[in-house]
């Protein structure tokens, strides 16, 4: 088993200190250069909160990364609009001053155009300047009253108090703040260039919308009477529409078993091991004497652990089904992940609607139901977290999902009302069918669970994060994962090594060649740390040979991944990778990262704890502290610098920023053999793929001749074959947010 020891403490010089986004820095440090520093002999400082209002001030005209513009005379493809987009320099230097850029995926390319270079061939009025690329649509009158009347109903306080000021977040990290800019719609139809830019105001932040469109704990929905079930008292309704039964018995159908045994197959996972990308998940057999025994006792029925020799394994016994009704799952929290939102394939694909999350916290009631309490509830350092992918494409559709979260974020209690619309928006979810193209036609992305309940009579217990899926993993990484019905498989878990691999103990140098290498070139530039980090990448099964990916995630340790390779003298750039890939690892996210270590009232190893009771305690990484407030954790391998988080006012930016102030408008899609084609007529392909992403089938490089350009743009009338409903700042670089 991997234990990791810290090698060594650095605090880093003063171009790593925080500061305000418009702080001059050289460009050697802007542009991810080496970084000074000097070697401390004291661990990692201490995490803490601040406020958000000691953030720099900045323009909000420098936040503004697109730009539309109505065209003199249409495309040939009948597009009107101009939409200028600053993109981030490419991850390939090589294509460096190409004049075309292609991102997205190589089966459903987005292409775009210099924007100088369009404007000096009189394709384009006017270019915004230099690192501008420009793509084609065809935004309506209709489109922009439409945003704009948005934009007035949120002056008007439709969806509460007002606020004019918003915070910049790079990644997840608020960096500033700064006023939006409204749209000019006037001025657009005039043929003026008109930035597409964050709210000019949205509804401030309270706990109340935190407490009823994002993070709902509250016992008036947690423990609702007539949509859940507890039980450790048995108040509630059975199968209710927000219970564990109600969901596992929906994603069951298809499954080609019965809902109990579904259930049970599942958890039978933890009675034996088993591999997953060549990582050995290791039994937990407590399983059986935690959960799965007192649970058929409570049934009913009696279960006994058998070892069948023929297969080799431990099989559960049962004289008859589980009681799904009365599973020992308790709501901790309905959890609304439309900062999600985005385009699948990172640059390109269809505008999506996040994720719909279930929080259970798995309880060992004695007695079971009825006539229990909550101090006879037996509480488990236990988790499941199920995560629905929103069946909504198309912007307008996304918008409307969005709205009508932003909608329960203005009621003043959990009224009937309240809990009506939240009842319809989960079920139009959760419901078998509402997902017809994945396994078992349920939502379902993936299941997660995190727990340290099922290791007993172990002196150094470790965490433990697993999750499963309705698909067949692609361990090849060629392609997407097979969503096909049946059971739900073990899956690797996102973004995360294997802590059980064959390396020296204390260094993984796969995971430091991977961070000095995939995550440092997907790093966007430039980048001063710590105000200014964000990173795509992918993460791939196997790094330099060896598997990769783990099948499950031990937690303390490890409590993050290092890069000892980075050491002595790390780039910005780098010490912005390492947090990156660690901080998006189960271990990191859920430990060291975060600082989930139980001190200074956070939580311990559980962004929403299951023993604090109802309503369950979220983690400072979410709260921030408190409505106004960011955490500070200091870099985990170097000390310095410190990380601030606010998550759940990042989400609510987000839910406003698609509910009130996205305008949509239709984008052509254009067939993979345009990208055959450019091969052809321009020599290369001036492809961007995301770091770690597998090669493309084509030549690589850039396109710097005027006249192959030009060529390219005639070619796009020959591969045009539909058009789809996008916000006009799709072009959002890729996340990797999976926690």
């Amino acid at each position: 088993m991997r234990v990791w020891k810290r090698q060594s403490v650095w605090l880093l010089g003063a171009v790593l200190a925080v500061s305000g986004c418009s702080k001059a820095t050289s460009p050697e440090d802007a542009l991810g250069g080496p970084v000074s520093q000097t070697e401390a002999g004291a661990g990692v400082g201490e995490s803490k909160t601040s406020s958000l209002s000691e953030l720099p001030r900045v323009e909000g005209a420098s936040t503004v990364k697109t730009f539309a513009q109505r065209l003199e005379q249409v495309t040939p493809l009948k597009e009107t609009t101009a939409i200028h987009v600053k993109l981030a320099p490419p991850a390939n230097p090589a294509l460096k001053d190409s004049l075309v850029r292609v991102v997205g995926d190589p089966k459903d390319p987005v292409v775009l155009f210099s924007s100088d270079a369009l404007a000096s061939l009189g394709r384009i009025p006017k270019s915004p300047g230099p690192g501008f690329f420009t793509l084609f649509s065809s935004l309506t009158d209709s489109e922009l009253d439409r945003r704009t009347n948005s934009e007035k109903e949120v002056a008007e306080g439709k969806f509460g108090e007002i606020t004019r000021e918003t915070v910049l977040f790079n990644g997840r990290h608020p960096a500033a703040r700064f006023e939006g800019l409204a749209l000019e719609a006037q001025a657009f139809r005039g043929g003026g260039m008109v930035p597409i830019a964050n709210c000019p105001a949205m509804p401030a932040t309270t706990q109340n919308v935190w407490d009823k469109a994002l993070l709902i704990r509250d016992p008036a929905v947690v423990q609702d009477p007539t949509r859940t079930w507890d039980p450790c008292t048995g108040a509630g309704t059975q199968g209710g529409k927000w219970t564990f039964s109600h969901l596992l018995k929906e994603m069951a159908q298809d499954s080609g078993t019965t809902a109990e045994d579904f259930v049970l197959k599942w958890l039978s996972h933890w009675l034996n091991d088993y591999t997953v990308n060549g990582d050995t998940v290791q039994a937990r057999q407590a399983m059986f004497t935690e959960v799965i025994q007192p649970w058929a006792t409570a049934s009913g029925q009696v279960a006994s652990l058998v070892f069948n020799g023929t297969l080799n394994k431990w099989q559960v016994s049962i004289t008859g089904p589980l009681n799904l009704d009365i599973a020992p799952f308790r709501l901790l929290s309905i959890v609304n992940r439309v900062d999600l939102a985005g385009s699948t394939g990172g640059y390109g694909g269809s505008s999506t609607a996040g994720e719909l999350r279930f929080v259970f916290g798995m309880t060992k009631p004695n007695p079971w139901g009825t006539g229990g309490t909550e101090a006879t509830c037996n509480l488990k350092l236990f988790t499941t977290i199920i995560e629905y992918g929103v069946p909504r494409t198309g912007c307008q559709q996304v918008i409307d999902w969005a709205r009508a979260w932003a909608q329960l974020g203005t009621h003043t209690s959990f009224d009937a009302t309240y809990l009506s619309q939240l009842e319809s928006m989960t079920e139009s979810v959760v419901l078998h069918g509402s997902a017809p193209s994945k396994g078992n036609k349920n939502a379902l992305n993936q299941l997660r669970t995190n727990e340290i309940s099922l290791v007993l009579n172990d002196p150094n217990p470790q965490w433990e994060l697993r999750e499963f899926q309705l698909a067949d993993e692609n361990l090849t990484d060629t392609g997407p994962d097979a969503r096909t019905n049946g059971l739900l498989r073990p899956h690797t878990v996102a973004l995360t090594p294997s802590d059980l691999g064959n390396h020296d103990p204390d260094i993984d140098p796969d995971v430091s060649a991977f961070v000095a290498g995939t995550v440092t070139s997907g790093v966007q530039l430039p980048v001063t740390v710590p105000v200014t980090c964000a990173a795509s990448f992918t993460a791939p099964h196997k790094v330099n040979g060896n598997f990769f990916l783990g099948g499950s995630a031990l937690v303390n340790p490890p409590t993050h991944w290092e890069a000892f390779g980075l050491f002595p003298s790390p780039t910005a750039a780098q010490v912005c990778a390492r947090k990156e890939f660690s901080g998006n690892t189960c271990n990191g996210c859920h430990f060291g990262d975060t600082a989930l270590d139980g001190t200074g009232g956070n939580n311990a190893f559980t962004h929403i704890s299951p023993t604090s009771g109802i309503p369950a305690t979220p983690s400072k990484f979410l709260t921030g502290g408190g409505v106004g407030f960011m955490f500070g954790v200091p870099d985990q391998q170097f000390g310095s610098p410190t990380w601030q988080f606010a998550d759940l006012l990042r989400r609510h930016q987000r839910l406003y920023d698609i509910a009130t102030c996205t305008a949509c408008s239709p984008f052509l899609i254009f067939d993979a053999s345009f990208l055959t084609r450019m091969e052809a007529v321009a020599g290369t392909v001036p492809f961007d793929r995301i770091s770690g992403a597998p090669e493309p089938p084509f030549k690589v490089g850039p396109i710097r001749d005027l006249e192959k350009m030009q060529a390219v743009l005639e070619l796009r009338s020959q591969f045009a074959k539909g058009s789809r409903d996008l916000p006009l700042s799709f072009l959002r670089p890729p996340e990797v947010f999976v926690h």
